[in-house]
């Protein structure tokens, strides 16, 4: 596993599923936190955050998550936090990211939606100019505070469009959370041009699969976990090969799969399913995109060749134009031939 955590460090990658405020490193949010210190439980102390982030279960995550997202809270913020996301993921030889942005958090927080968006594209362009990674947006909808937080994102994307912007998404609790009601919003973000790519079947079963799939025209699946539970949805997923966003170590974390042994990433790559990894929001979870390959890896019992498929995978399952996926598909295969260990 050694020489398997060294071929990944090194292995091109893109990132699908990463949460914007949820990618925050610790020495990022400790100094948000000493900025508001008074205003805010997060700890100020980057050694303590690990404490602070242990979940009791996916509503105690969100409570934290939030308390994350209060720290943000002007236009410079923003921008350092971007710019410091895109900075740990290009550690990471990721050339591609799509970021998970929930603007609607940020604007009812008082930073006009004009300026949130001049501060990530700003960052979004320092960050090609200074780490040569390419970072992509979608928007989501934080499906806790329903249907005006889905209104109000989708103006949001209509009016401000951003350069990046790629794809329209939602995310937060499923519990509690039907994803038909949100139908009307997907409908027009779709007629605008932007992808569905919502969350699903993380903390609940394939229903809520079948629901993004048929009511919002998902084209990837935001975890898309419980797609395991049901053999006709695995072969749907897999006859058409529509993508499933796959975080192992989030779900553990969450509860949402009660020990990584338990994952059930090998059903689903068994199944034929086009599975792509990623880390979700991996300071809060002690995990890094490298790591989560590791754990994959270790789930597969794959080798190199497998784990650079991964990879590709990811790249496929992009939003990315075709020469920009050409590209790294072939910085992929050029990297397994250099560096796979001879069998």
């Amino acid at each position: 596993m050694t020489d398997l955590r060294t071929f990944i460090a090194g292995l091109p990658k893109a990132e699908l599923h990463v949460h914007h405020v949820g990618s925050a490193s610790p020495r990022i949010v400790a100094e948000l936190a000493a900025r508001h210190e008074g205003n805010s439980p997060v700890p100020a102390d980057a050694n303590l955050l690990a404490d602070y982030f242990v979940f009791r279960d996916f509503a105690h995550f969100i409570e934290l998550y939030l308390s994350v997202v209060d720290l943000v809270r002007d236009q410079q913020d923003v921008w350092i936090l971007t710019h410091e996301v895109a900075r740990e993921l290009a550690r990471q030889q990721v050339r591609y990211a799509e970021l998970t942005v929930t603007p609607y958090s940020h604007v009812r927080r008082g930073i006009p939606a004009p300026a949130f968006c001049e501060a990530i594209e700003d960052a979004r362009e320092r960050a090609a100019a200074d780490f040569g990674i390419e970072l992509r947006w979608c928007f989501d909808i934080p499906g806790e505070a329903g249907l005006p937080a889905a209104e109000e994102t989708l103006r949001i994307c209509l009016d401000e469009r951003p350069d990046g912007l790629v794809s329209f998404g939602l995310g937060g609790p499923e519990i509690g959370v039907p994803r038909p009601q949100f139908k009307p919003y997907f409908d027009q973000a779709r007629a605008a041009g932007l992808r569905s790519v919502p969350h699903a079947g993380e903390t609940t079963g394939p229903q809520t699969i079948w629901d993004a799939l048929r009511e919002l025209g998902a084209e990837r699946i935001g975890h898309g976990i419980s797609a395991a539970q049901d053999p006709q949805l695995l072969a749907y997923l897999a006859e058409r090969q529509i993508p499933v966003e796959v975080c192992p170590t989030s779900n553990v974390r969450t509860r949402a799969v009660a020990r990584i042994e338990e994952h059930p990433l090998p059903r689903l790559v068994e199944a034929g399913l086009l599975v792509t990894i990623n880390s979700d929001d991996p300071p809060m979870f002690g995990t890094t995109l490298d790591d989560e390959y590791a754990v994959a890896a270790r789930l597969l019992d794959a080798g190199p060749a497998q784990v650079a498929d991964l990879a590709r995978n990811a790249v496929t399952a992009s939003f990315l134009d075709k020469a920009g996926k050409q590209r790294i598909t072939a910085e992929i295969d050029a990297y397994l031939v250099a560096h796979a260990p001879p069998i």
